[in-house]
């Protein structure tokens, strides 16, 4: 199945100068409603009955890892595996992506969360260079940025590639590895501003001139104000199982 280019992308945004501040965005549970990539591979497994009975299988075995942190990783490439293997090429998982998004579009949308968006587009709007930094494959974030959202960003992820018969991930955008990925695609200069929601961003988080914690998990909450500078934004911007202050307001997003 052949997809279709991204829709036409706003242009109405000024040019970005290579001095403008630059302003970092985590993307599930920052501008996602969710676990982004777990929704894809969920989809991947469950497209053949013989994925889910493979999924099935070994979930004796990797299902109780993804619950704990040290074995989460492990968990999780389990079931990717699962809902990749017969892939051999990164471009294969990439076509199967533009599928999904394509054929998710509205589900999509309802999961992207407008507060955040009107904050992106604020940055957008100000000439600041704006960068997606996430763990997900950056073929699925930019997909549901041009599908779905009409944003044309550039996107740091985790990099995929052949791994035991399928498709894993060969190096994670995730922690202080986050950092350095975003150096090395030619985001220098200080970070003006990061938005986050985990833990795991930490190192994004304490390099930020300003940080700002959205939609953390409300155990995390008192971690956050206890490590980051005082007075530090920890909101809420739509994810209703999460914690932070409620933002209301577009405008109250920052």
């Amino acid at each position: 199945m052949s997809v279709a280019g991204p829709p036409a992308i706003n242009q109405g945004y000024p040019s970005t100068r290579d001095d403008a501040p630059l302003v970092v965005f985590d993307f599930d549970h920052t501008l996602y409603d969710g676990d982004s990539g777990g929704h894809l591979f969920r989809w991947l497994i469950v497209r053949s009955w013989w994925r889910i009975a493979l999924a099935l299988l070994i979930a004796p075995v990797f299902g109780p890892m993804v619950a704990f942190l040290p074995t989460r990783r492990v968990g999780i490439s389990g079931f990717v595996w699962a809902g990749t293997v017969g892939l051999h090429r990164r471009r294969d998982l990439d076509a199967l992506i533009d599928r999904y998004v394509v054929g998710h579009t509205d589900l999509i949308k309802r999961r992207l969360l407008p507060i955040a968006l009107e904050v992106l587009h604020r940055h957008r709007g100000q000439g600041d260079r704006v960068v997606i930094a996430t763990g997900a494959p950056p073929e699925l974030a930019r997909a549901i940025l041009a599908f779905v959202a009409h944003e044309d960003l550039p996107v740091v992820g985790t990099l995929v590639g052949p791994r035991f018969g399928g498709v894993g991930a060969k190096r994670h955008c995730h922690a202080e590895m986050k950092m350095t990925m975003l150096r090395e695609a030619g985001f220098s200069g200080p970070v003006a501003i990061a938005y986050s929601d985990s833990s795991a961003d930490l190192p994004l988080l304490q390099a930020a001139q300003q940080p700002v914690v959205v939609n953390p998990k409300a155990s995390r909450v008192a971690m956050f104000q206890r490590v980051l500078p005082a007075g530090t934004p920890i909101l809420n911007w739509g994810c209703g199982d999460r914690g932070g202050d409620r933002v209301g307001n577009p405008a109250q997003g920052l």
